[in-house]
């Protein structure tokens, strides 16, 4: 079906009234799922994988869908399940059935008893409701003499401001809690399968999905591209509301503002504003501290936009003026930059890249002058350190797949953050972009987002919101 069918259908649907009050995204066409889908079944076989949507959410949460499940199918319906029959190629959903009542106070959603336009939304081929999965999994895989394997994800779900490094980190930690130590819901779901289903052969559907979602479509990369540009709107508009006394969370509100008056949910992973030696905490987001002069802040955040994101940093200086030392130092950061950039192609690798632009820096390097023999020596392990270029972006700030691990391909998006760090005066200098491989080179995907530290100083001779709406209530 042309685009133009699908938005014709998707415009006489609401002119009906069949879709009044529901949510449901348009990004994606159906047969964008289904060359997905398509793709899962080639990779299976003729075996059947199963996947679960995100669960319902507790307290006053919105729900957003697990990025696997929405990558599938668009639907973003609690405590879904898609069945796809690798052998006749099928794709079946299994949905609850309305609360009317819920319905009445939270608004519609889409449920079992929606099947037809869900069909039509998704390019599925059967839509039932749950309580059918069970006796239908009997009917279907388990009448002998064999049996498929069954795939399913092993690996977590990302949900909102959730990357699966962090989820593993935390359910680690949950681990360690002697009064604690749950399962986590995929070891909880594949338990249930091998407990129920003692005849099928469980085998993990992560590296088939992380493997597909490491290439991104051109819808994808717009979306991300979109993500890029309200991040550095944001970014910009704290630049514009930096000023000494201000607090790293008045920044943080600032970005956010841009974020959701654009559409986005909000933040993707927690805003990291950190003045002076707060940046040197990597992942530091309590943002509470007040700004002081001659220190640089920096700033990392990025908006979930209609499940992608990105991923964007600089410093900037409190007092508007990058001092000698902050000049010789991030200026050391961003001629790095712009050597990474000079780099990315498709057909080399992660490794060749590092490799490359640590050479061509050598010519820079030996041009600088640095008031501290500590700057110098800072300067020189950054152009040893490997982690530069950094890790995927995508639906997830931490992006699943591998990008490292062959040549670089076209349709892979990626940070590209260079680095140093001065343990001495507790100084860290980076900045991050994110970029995409081309089948002819690079794109920079967050170019709108000023580099050069003459552009930021003008930027933040600019009020911002932080100025035009003072708080009533200010901190101490």
């Amino acid at each position: 079906m042309c685009r133009f069918l699908w938005v014709l259908m998707f415009s006489l649907a609401c002119q009906h009234g069949a879709l009044a009050g529901f949510h449901y995204q348009t990004d994606f066409s159906p047969q964008d799922f289904q060359a997905r889908r398509a793709a899962i079944y080639a990779a299976i076989g003729d075996n059947v994988a199963i996947i679960q949507g995100a669960e319902e959410v507790q307290g006053f949460i919105i729900f957003r869908q697990s990025n696997t499940f929405y990558y599938l199918s668009g639907l973003e319906s609690p405590s879904a399940y898609l069945v796809l029959d690798g052998k006749k190629r099928r794709a079946t959903l299994y949905l609850p059935h309305r609360d009317e009542e819920r319905e009445r106070v939270e608004g519609q959603v889409l449920s079992a008893e929606d099947a037809e336009l869900i069909m039509q939304l998704t390019g599925v081929d059967e839509v039932r409701p749950i309580e059918k999965m069970a006796g239908d999994f009997t009917y279907k895989f388990l009448r002998g003499p064999t049996f498929p394997a069954l795939y399913t994800p092993h690996s977590p779900d990302e949900k909102y401001l959730q990357s699966r490094d962090e989820i593993l980190s935390g359910f680690a930690r949950r681990l360690a809690d002697p009064w604690d130590g749950r399962p986590s819901k995929a070891g909880h779901f594949i338990a249930l399968l091998k407990t129920r289903y003692p005849q099928f052969t469980i085998v993990d559907l992560s590296p088939i999905l992380d493997e597909l979602r490491s290439i991104k479509d051109d819808k994808e990369i717009a979306l991300i591209r979109k993500a890029s540009k309200l991040a550095a709107l944001g970014i910009v508009e704290a630049m514009k509301s930096t000023q000494v006394g201000v607090k790293e969370y008045q920044l943080e509100a600032s970005a956010s503002f841009v974020f959701k008056n654009n559409g986005a949910r909000g933040l993707s992973y927690n805003a990291i504003v950190g003045g002076g030696t707060n940046a040197w905490m990597g992942h530091y987001s309590a943002n509470a501290d007040s700004l002081q002069d001659g220190d640089l802040v920096l700033m990392d955040v990025a908006p979930d936009y209609h499940y992608y994101t990105s991923d964007l940093a600089r410093m900037w200086p409190v007092n508007g003026q990058y001092s000698p030392d902050q000049r010789t130092l991030y200026g050391f950061v961003i001629a790095y930059h712009k050597a990474f950039m000079r780099q990315l192609r498709p057909g080399i690798t992660a490794d060749q890249v590092l490799d490359a632009a640590a050479a061509d820096m050598q010519k820079v390097f030996a041009t600088m002058q640095f008031s501290k023999g500590i700057y110098r020596q800072a300067c020189e392990r950054a152009l040893s350190f490997r982690g530069h270029v950094q890790h995927p972006v995508g639906m997830s700030v931490h992006d699943v797949g591998n990008f490292k691990a062959q040549p670089l391909r076209a349709g892979q998006v990626f940070s590209i953050d260079p680095m140093l760090w001065i343990p001495e005066e507790k100084l860290y200098i980076r900045m991050e972009d994110v970029v995409v491989i081309t089948p002819t080179g690079v794109e920079n995907l967050s170019a709108s987002l000023p580099i050069e530290m003459d552009d930021i100083e003008n930027v933040m001779k600019q009020q911002g919101l932080v100025q035009f709406n003072p708080a009533l209530f200010p901190a101490h």
